[in-house]
């Protein structure tokens, strides 16, 4: 890549001076940005209910979440920069597989898991349709260096794509590693583009911008068998507790990583079903989870991170502007 941005005509070293002048300016509100990238959970938190024994597996609900969120999807500039040191880390390029759909990836944030189990004398076919959990206290966004993982009031956590470097922290402190990483996109091009990150990470954002309309996520409103229902944290919780009483069933998501707002209710239990289901990179665990912000080292970092990201997100989102990136306006810092 050139020393110069042809979208802006900013050189890096520009940029670089213009972090310093503008950092110190950003230092105040960016304290107080801080302190919103992790809202306590309130009244207006969203949770989801999934109910397991409703799920066919037709695997609608996938096909919405693409066609819905299509455009928020990733397009690389090819050929890839070579990350510096070499094993430091791994390009990573699934813009040649947009297709795959049996796994996580950050053009299918949505997948179906299948488990064949015996339980109580029968045999089982549960379907478990698999995308972030939204923690409840999430360490994705407590953790991001870059700032670029918020929670929303409503629940919703999101990777903003214009402060996101890729640097996939929020994967490796995910407890079942939901964000998948794509190569080739976001501000790092513009940087060091073999030492800054390496791309911008993909998830589920449960339909944010249809949710902002008061309609549902995509993938609720599709399914025909009305598998999933949304709806205020506290009634969630409700309902679930009552439909597992009433079928004898388990409850996965409540608990899990000091809570979640996707809250499944199964016929069998997810024991069963962790061992059942084939489990690895993009394809999440159904195990049990402690709560990853209760460590005392994990709440310490996210306590000496929190104001230095929001200043890093200021500093990357004023270089996302000079760079000719669509400015970081208040939609990207979640400030819903």
């Amino acid at each position: 890549m050139s020393n110069q941005s042809k979208s802006s005509g900013v050189s890096r070293r520009g940029f670089l001076k213009a972090l310093g002048v503008g950092g110190a300016g950003l230092l105040v509100p960016a304290g107080a940005a801080a302190q919103e990238r992790v809202p306590a959970s309130g009244p207006g938190e969203l949770a989801t209910l999934l109910d397991l024994s409703k799920c066919i597996g037709c695997g609608e609900c996938v096909l919405a979440c693409r066609e819905a969120n299509a455009s928020k999807f990733p397009e690389p500039a090819k050929p890839l920069p070579a990350p510096l040191p070499s094993g430091r880390a791994k390009n990573e390029d699934w813009s040649d597989k947009r297709d795959l759909d049996d796994r996580l990836t950050p053009y299918n944030w949505l997948f179906i898991q299948t488990a064949e189990v015996e339980h109580g004398g029968q045999q089982w076919e549960i379907n478990i349709p698999r995308r972030c959990m939204h923690c409840e206290n999430p360490p994705c966004a407590n953790l991001c260096p870059f700032g670029a993982a918020n929670k929303q009031r409503n629940g919703i956590t999101r990777i903003s794509d214009k402060l996101c470097m890729g640097g996939a922290k929020c994967r490796a402190v995910c407890p079942w590693h939901i964000p998948q990483r794509q190569s080739g996109v976001g501000l790092y091009l513009h940087l060091m583009p073999r030492l800054a990150g390496n791309g911008v990470m993909y998830k589920c954002d449960r339909c944010y911008q249809r949710v902002d309309q008061g309609e549902l996520p995509a993938c609720i409103e599709v399914c025909p068998e009305g598998v999933q229902t949304i709806g205020p944290r506290k009634e969630i919780i409700e309902q679930a507790k009552k439909l597992a009483a009433e079928m004898q069933g388990y409850i996965y998501g409540l608990e899990e990583n000091g809570g979640t707002n996707t809250i499944y209710v199964s016929p069998v239990p997810f024991d069963k079903l962790n061992q059942a289901v084939a489990k690895g990179p993009g394809r999440p665990h159904l195990g049990p989870v402690k709560d990853t912000m209760a460590d005392e080292t994990n709440l310490a970092t996210a306590t000496l991170l929190a104001p230095v990201a929001g200043i890093v997100a200021g500093m990357i989102g004023a270089g996302a502007a000079l760079f000719g990136e669509r400015p970081v306006d208040k939609e990207d810092r979640h400030e819903k």
